[in-house]
C-alpha cells in the first residue's frame, strides 16, 4: 500500500472517530478479562502491558500479593486480580498478561488472564455503581456500555492504595 493511500485510509478513520463521539465527552479503557468477566481501567493510568516475567514471592503479605518483579530497575509490587477478586488461582498461558498501571507517583503491576481492547465509551454509557453493592465497592468506578456487553470500569485511585 502506498504512503499516500495509507495516509488517505487513516485521514477517514481518524474523521469517522472524531466525528461519531466527541472526544471531550469520551473515556479511553483498556479492557481485560478477570475469569469471565471484562474489567477495563483508563488508558492514561495504563503505562505499559507486557508478558510475565519473573518475580520473587514476599512473605507476611495477603495471598493476592503474588510478589514483586524489576521493570527495567524499578522494583513494584504484583497482584493477582484473580485472587484480590476472590477467584481461584489458574497457570498463566499465552494470554496472561502483566498491566502495569500508575496513579501520580504509585505504580503497580496487575496480573491479568486476558487482554481485550482499548475503547472509547461515552461518558453518558457509563452508569454509576449501584449502591447495594458494599463487597469491592471501593475499587469500580462505574459500568460501561459497549454494544452488547457491559464493562466494569475500576477505580484506579482505590486499586493503587496498599493494604498490606
Amino acid at each position: 500500500m502506498s504512503e499516500s493511500k495509507l495516509k488517505e485510509v487513516l485521514n477517514k478513520q481518524q474523521n469517522k472517530d472524531n466525528d461519531s463521539i466527541p472526544i471531550e465527552e469520551t473515556l479511553h479503557i483498556i479492557g481485560f478479562m478477570i475469569g469471565n468477566e471484562e474489567f477495563a481501567v483508563p488508558i492514561l493510568n495504563v503505562k505499559e502491558i507486557i508478558k510475565p516475567i519473573e518475580y520473587t514471592r514476599v512473605p507476611a503479605v495477603p495471598n493476592y500479593v503474588l510478589g514483586v518483579f524489576n521493570l527495567r530497575g524499578t522494583v513494584l509490587p504484583l497482584i493477582s486480580m484473580r485472587l484480590k477478586f476472590g477467584l481461584p488461582a489458574v497457570k498463566q498461558d499465552a494470554d496472561t498478561r502483566f498491566l502495569v498501571v500508575t496513579q501520580k507517583d504509585e505504580m503497580i503491576g496487575f496480573m491479568i488472564d486476558k487482554l481485550t481492547s482499548a475503547v472509547r465509551i461515552p461518558e453518558s454509557d457509563i452508569e454509576p455503581i449501584p449502591e447495594t453493592f458494599n463487597e469491592n465497592q471501593n475499587l469500580l468506578q462505574g459500568i460501561g456500555k459497549r454494544e452488547d456487553r457491559l464493562i466494569t470500569i475500576l477505580s484506579v485511585e482505590n486499586l493503587l492504595k496498599r493494604d498490606f
